[in-house]
């Protein structure tokens, strides 16, 4: 009998260059996440630092998102110019640079001007990131876009671990944050000498983020992905700003144990998506979607009506593992819907981010001042199940990856 070999048997593995240009863009991720955490994680110690009264400080806070999505617009534009690797190349030190400033300055205008900078080049980075991370993918013709925010997740991780050490030690900010600085700028430096572009111009030539004479419309059917963008990070800015409060307020959970959620949050939101590309590739994004959509409303549901502390840790965990794969997996359908101009579409999306974390906080704060917290929490319920009207953007079939890389769905027959 004449057996028909599978196309998968010759598959051959992805070039050295392109792992070695997946490693080093999972190292910024790494580095992103560790220094965000180095920030957000040490905000008393900041208003201490510089006396910004309660009053002020959401204004400071604010701020950041607001300037990078400024800076996100602006990479948008600039990348037609140069290459996504070079703006991460030489912002990401300056990131590195401005957490640094914000822990050594003393009065209000430099910790104005500090963040002003942090946030205008975050927006940069976290869009020349991802850029980069949907040329790979790409590339490699499969799933690994949640790989490189799983790094996101493990520096985060790392930053909240070294954060705690600082702050149990009473180390100073500069003291804690200069030495990590010194570490963290030239290991980003390092791996970028391994950065991998897209196809596109030779180095040097101008580059075009989005067609020369784009018509109105042009990309009208971003749109969705941006609503899922923005409606993932009201569900993120509710359990990193409101998880600690709700436990040990309404949960009745002791002020140690208010701390656990949201460490549980991170590390679930780690294990989910270090397997989740294994789920895209088995099931598809659009399945692997859906489905973090309903463990996510599921978990906002589980707090809501949770009896007490221990019951919302479950909950918490349900939305660690859903709300993981949404964000990676919008980047990614991003770049398949536009792939001649992945670029600029990833840059628009990554604003969304932003809106998201600035809308969530403070409907959900009000909402709970109003009505009660219980009740709030089932508008980021509300929220997150509105991805499933969107699940069919994340379809693989308008643009399938060309790289040569996908696993075909063939089988060996007899």
């Amino acid at each position: 009998m004449r057996a028909v070999r599978s196309s998968a048997m010759t598959r051959t593995s992805p070039e050295p260059r392109l792992r070695h240009g997946r490693a080093a863009v999972a190292v910024s991720f790494f580095v992103q996440g560790t220094v965000f955490a180095l920030l957000v994680t040490r905000i008393p110690a900041l208003q201490d630092r510089y006396g910004v009264s309660d009053a002020a400080l959401p204004v400071f806070l604010a701020a950041v998102p607001v300037l990078a999505g400024l800076g996100s617009v602006g990479t948008e534009y600039l990348v037609r110019r140069i290459r996504p690797s070079t703006v991460l190349r030489w912002i990401q030190p300056v990131v590195g640079l401005a957490l640094l400033a914000v822990g050594s300055g003393s009065t209000l205008w430099q910790l104005g001007v500090a963040l002003a900078v942090f946030g205008l080049s975050v927006g940069a980075l976290d869009a020349s990131m991802n850029m980069l991370g949907v040329s790979l993918q790409r590339a490699y013709g499969r799933s690994i876009m949640l790989g490189f925010h799983a790094a996101y997740s493990l520096g985060g991780i790392v930053g909240a671990s070294l954060a705690w050490v600082g702050a149990h030690q009473d180390l100073s900010l500069a003291v804690l944050y200069a030495p990590l600085v010194a570490v963290l700028v030239p290991v980003a430096l390092a791996a970028s000498r391994w950065y991998r572009d897209g196809s596109g111009p030779s180095e040097g030539a101008p580059r075009s983020g989005m067609p020369s004479d784009p018509r109105p419309g042009a990309m009208k059917g971003l749109l969705p992905l941006c609503l899922v963008m923005a409606f993932a990070y009201i569900g993120d800015a509710t359990v990193s700003n409101w998880s600690a409060k709700y436990v040990e307020d309404v949960l009745h959970g002791s002020e140690q144990f208010a701390t656990v959620p949201y460490n549980l949050y991170m590390a679930t939101t780690l294990v989910g998506r270090a397997f989740g590309d294994l789920a895209v590739r088995r099931v598809g994004a659009v399945t692997v979607v859906r489905a973090g959509a309903v463990l996510a409303a599921c978990g906002f549901a589980v707090v809501a009506v949770a009896p007490g502390a221990w019951a919302g840790l479950l909950g918490f965990t349900l939305l660690g593992f859903g709300l993981c794969v949404i964000v990676p997996q919008t980047f990614a359908a991003a770049g398949r819907l536009f792939p001649r101009s992945s670029d600029a579409a990833v840059a628009r999306l990554n604003i969304f981010n932003y809106v998201g974390f600035l809308v969530g906080s403070p409907l959900v704060g009000a909402l709970g001042e109003a009505w009660s917290y219980r009740g709030a929490m089932l508008v980021p319920m509300v929220v997150v199940l509105a991805t499933l009207r969107y699940s069919r953007s994340y379809t693989t079939e308008p643009a399938r990856y060309g790289g040569g890389h996908e696993r075909p769905r063939t089988v060996d027959v007899g």
